[in-house]
């Protein structure tokens, strides 16, 4: 199992940058898919971005691609998504999840949750 921990949101004007962090522990971190997902308010979750165990496959969302970009550091147990040209739509609560999957995209094949961190774009 494998525990994670958000940090890195916050207020920024549209056009801003972001970069999240989540920190994990556990053993068999570095076995896992990572992921970003988001839940802006009245919505349902959604993938943002994934990440391969060794680092060398990603995956975005088309509303996201080109402008973030996800990132891992196994020896510090780490996941970042640097979040570059941000849109007020970019508006939620960012979650960081590991599935043992490695092409999913699904919600619900994400566990392991953090317990997310707010980024609020203004226009």
């Amino acid at each position: 199992q494998v525990q994670l921990v958000e940090s890195g949101g916050g207020l920024v004007q549209a056009g801003g940058s972001l970069r999240l962090s989540c920190a994990a522990s556990g053993r068999t971190f570095s076995r896992y898919t990572m992921g970003w997902l988001r839940q802006a308010p009245g919505k349902e979750r959604e993938f943002v971005a994934r990440i391969s165990w060794s680092g060398g496959n990603t995956y975005y969302a088309d509303s996201v691609k080109g402008r973030f970009t996800i990132s891992r550091d196994t020896a510090k147990n780490t996941v970042y998504l640097q979040m570059n040209s941000l849109k007020p739509e970019d508006t939620a609560v960012y979650y960081c999840a590991a599935t043992p999957l490695v092409t999913t995209t699904r919600v619900s094949d994400f566990g392991s949750w953090g317990q997310g961190t707010q980024v609020t774009v203004s226009s």
